[in-house]
């Protein structure tokens, strides 16, 4: 894993299987090569350009992924093992679902993120499902980043997909209130 995808994602190391680890370090090392944004970009890029007030995109990223573990132990705390979730997939998952914003996003003239045309053709789950399958991501990752957006809405989501697409929009759904 690369230096830089090692400071972004400190919560790398809360995957425990060492391959599954690697292989999401280097779907975002891959993104931030394709990508015109730099990994400093992603520190001050607003997350969504839904709203008119945003956290960065790496402190909603970041906030994602604490929600979902924490979520998830709660889950074990209160029900034990009658609800099975996969922590590896879990946390794969929530660090990958916005990847393919890295393709959707550009800079404007003045360095403020706008969706490029590559984005208005194809958003981030699609761009962020062919990207974690680059790297054979396993089929319940790539789900996940399918999924999470209004894109699964009409779709089953597994156990650690109904987590992200909640943990995502209850960390998206406040900024348009403000």
């Amino acid at each position: 894993m690369n230096e830089t995808v090692a400071k972004l994602w400190p919560e790398l190391d809360w995957i425990e299987d060492a391959d599954l680890r690697e292989r999401t370090a280097q779907v975002w090392e891959f993104a931030i090569e394709k990508s015109v944004l730099s990994a400093e970009d992603l520190e001050t890029i607003p997350f969504t350009l839904l709203t008119k007030k945003a956290v960065s995109f790496m402190a909603h990223k970041r906030s994602v992924v604490h929600v979902c573990r924490d979520s998830a132990l709660k889950m074990r705390e209160f029900y034990g093992d009658t609800i099975p979730i996969d922590m590896d997939l879990l946390i794969s998952g929530a660090i990958l679902v916005d990847v393919g914003k890295l393709l959707e996003y550009e800079l404007d003239e003045k360095g403020k993120a706008v969706q490029s045309e590559y984005g208005k053709l194809l958003r981030h789950p699609f761009s962020g499902v062919g990207l974690a399958m680059r790297f054979d991501l396993p089929a319940e990752v790539c789900h996940m980043i399918a999924m999470h957006a209004k894109e699964g809405d009409t779709g089953q989501r597994t156990i650690e997909g109904l987590i992200v697409h909640h943990a995502d929009f209850m960390t998206f759904e406040p900024f348009k209130l403000i």
